[in-house]
């Protein structure tokens, strides 16, 4: 898009990103904390979510905003993980003052990466906490945010159609752009059931291997043979991500930015929110720059899908899945 200036994912500011994993497992999460209480939104396009404490981001719930958004592999296990983030925000006295001790209220995600790695291996309360200090010494380093199988992405997969043994390495991306004053950015863990595409060029990157694994098939083309008997679909997927911008918006809007930000998946995954997904994407608003809901909403569904393909070109292969970088010295 002209007339972007591409900036850091953190350049959007108020906010920190942390990661932890176990490379062996292949399992990982990812902690972003925010500077303050931020007002935000989710959309959730796929059929088979694992969440924590969405309720929260409905306009009508009481809260304001949260404090922290996890993202997580391990499946609906992952979710023990949060407590690892609590705990992390309750010792520094961040969360919704209730008279008594203050509540961190925390977020969260899970994909499905249980088929790579180690499944009796999860994201715990353990490994989200030390995403949290890994954030924190980030900050204090100016680092920038690690993509590929880092955090969230490590036992992230795509093309799964046909079984994990077809499938491709994918992780974690992450995009941001500036436009005038405004800051939007996006990071991504891909692990989707469909192929992915390029978001400028519409050319597939990765995605269901062919029979001798040397170039790739269509998904959706594969999936219309079987529309008299779908085969048992390989429910191991989703993709998860996060939007952020330094716009000012209500509840309300970050939702409908959430919502605009799922055309970027629709742009760069092919078939993408299907009942073997559980696609999830978070809107977050962390500062005060007065902008519009739809320019926000526009450029983060340009940033989201951007991240997707960043996600899929930063991975590397791992556990037998090859990865984008593998298939372009095949062909």
């Amino acid at each position: 898009m002209k007339n972007l200036t591409p900036i850091s994912f953190l350049q959007v500011g108020g906010f920190t990103v942390g990661h932890a994993q176990d490379y062996e497992a292949a399992t990982g999460c990812t902690v972003l904390l925010f500077d303050t209480c931020s007002p935000a939104g989710v959309a959730v396009r796929g059929g088979g979510p694992a969440s924590r404490e969405t309720p929260l981001l409905d306009p009508l719930a009481a809260s304001e905003g949260i404090h922290a958004l996890l993202l997580s592999g391990g499946s609906a296990f992952g979710l023990d993980a949060a407590g690892g983030v609590m705990r992390y925000l309750e010792e520094r006295n961040i969360g919704f003052d209730t008279g008594i001790t203050k509540v961190p209220l925390v977020c969260q995600s899970c994909v499905f990466d249980l088929v790579i790695g180690r499944p009796d291996v999860r994201p715990d309360f353990s490994m989200a906490y030390k995403a949290c200090e890994d954030g924190d010494r980030r900050k204090k380093a100016a680092l920038p945010v690690p993509e590929g199988n880092q955090g969230v992405g490590c036992g992230c997969t795509v093309g799964k159609y046909r079984g994990p043994q077809y499938a491709m390495k994918s992780g974690l991306g992450c995009f941001a752009v500036q436009a005038g004053n405004l800051k939007v950015g996006a990071i991504v863990a891909v692990n989707a059931l469909g192929d992915v595409f390029d978001i400028d060029t519409g050319r597939q990157i990765a995605g269901l291997l062919n029979e001798t694994k040397d170039g790739l098939l269509s998904t959706e083309e594969e999936l219309l043979k079987d529309v008299a008997a779908m085969p048992d679909l390989f429910t191991g997927n989703t993709t998860i991500g996060a939007v952020v911008t330094n716009g000012s918006f209500t509840k309300a809007q970050v939702n409908k930015i959430a919502s605009m930000a799922h055309n970027g998946l629709a742009r760069t995954i092919r078939p993408v929110h299907t009942t073997a997904d559980g696609d999830s994407i978070y809107a977050v608003s962390t500062g005060s720059e007065p902008a519009d809901v739809n320019v926000a909403g526009t450029l983060a569904s340009y940033v989201l899908g951007t991240a997707v393909n960043r996600a899929v070109r930063a991975a590397r292969s791992s556990h037998g899945y090859p990865c984008s970088k593998d298939l372009e010295k095949e062909l």
